[in-house]
């Protein structure tokens, strides 16, 4: 039993170390055969990403679910979180690739359709019962249906706000390692993540490699091949936790800055309805822009505010769960 232990702690820190050194050696020799950013015109400082190297998601991502299939115990349903995975970030890629963005109509249906994925697949591993918040003994069921349809709008929130996060060098990766660190805290005995707690902490680590070349000034942007897969990723582990109201405190800072400008955009469009008039969104184009910001400040200060959320919430879950 004990060797059996050793050599599976083993062969999990090896994964962590293989998944951290091929991101990173893989970063510095393909960084050229990737796709160049065009720049864009209507975001802060947009012109300072043309020429960059954009798309490297395809190499983290990838990264990351060939080392959770190698290194992580087999699983029916995780596997089919690594593919639902992998797909987002290849549509990423194939619309990072394009002379001109996809038509983001299309880019919705197709988040549609992995959120569906996911909610099917959650829902037939794990039932229609969850954790309310922070009130840990109580749990909710909910219709399938009902809780279906919630599924699809947590992932699809998800994806968005992270992608719409993806402005700054370094910002929506930081904050998703953050999130992600913070549903870990709460892994096995408090909130039931079990064996996807190795599958979020491969997660980090390939992001970790992947800010040695973003971190500002970049020279690697992710492109909606990483950030897609991000959202898709926070939204699972969400899930997995089996509290994923959770998600609300532990990613506030990713959804105001991204979700706020798509409320903003989907009331004008939809309901001729105006709202932040004078605030740019996304918020971090609001501190760049306005506020006067550096790249740097923009990650340190957002990061700090998602640290300190995400501590008070998982300190508060711990307490809750000491007393149950």
């Amino acid at each position: 039993m004990l060797r059996e232990l050793v050599n599976s702690n083993f062969i999990m820190i090896l994964g962590v170390i293989c998944a951290f050194f091929a991101t990173y050696l893989l970063h510095a020799k393909l960084k050229d055969k990737l796709p160049h950013d065009q720049g864009r015109a209507f975001a802060v400082e947009g012109e300072k990403s043309k020429g960059k190297a954009r798309g490297s998601g395809i190499i983290f991502v990838l990264v990351f679910v060939v080392c959770d299939l190698i290194f992580n115990r087999l699983s029916m349903e995780r596997s089919i979180y690594m593919a639902v995975v992998t797909f987002s970030m290849v549509t990423g890629f194939l619309d990072d690739m394009s002379d001109k963005p996809w038509n983001e109509y299309l880019k919705g249906a197709l988040d549609l359709v992995l959120a569906i994925i996911i909610a099917v697949t959650y829902l037939e591993y794990n039932g229609n019962t969850f954790i309310l918040g922070l009130a840990h003994s109580k749990v909710i069921t909910l219709p399938y249906p009902v809780y279906g349809l919630l599924i699809v709008a947590l992932v699809w929130m998800a994806i968005n706000v992270t992608n719409c996060s993806d402005g700054v060098d370094g910002l929506s990766a930081t904050l998703t390692i953050i999130t992600l660190g913070s549903f870990y805290l709460l892994a096995e005995e408090v909130s039931g993540i079990g064996s996807f707690e190795y599958s979020i902490m491969l997660f980090m680590v390939v992001l970790a490699a992947y800010l040695w070349f973003n971190a500002p000034p970049s020279t690697i942007l992710m492109g909606d091949a990483g950030s897609r897969a991000m959202g898709v990723m926070i939204a699972i582990t969400a899930l997995m936790s089996h509290s994923p109201l959770l998600y609300i405190p532990l990613s506030i800072v990713l959804i105001l800055d991204g979700g706020l400008g798509l409320l903003k955009v989907a009331l004008l469009r939809f309901l001729k309805i105006r709202i932040l008039v004078n605030t740019r969104c996304p918020l971090h184009d609001q501190a760049r822009k306005v506020s006067n910001w550096s790249n740097t400040q923009v990650v340190m200060r957002f990061a700090t505010i998602q640290i300190i959320v995400s501590l008070v919430t998982v300190w508060a879950y711990w307490m809750l769960y000491q007393t149950k």
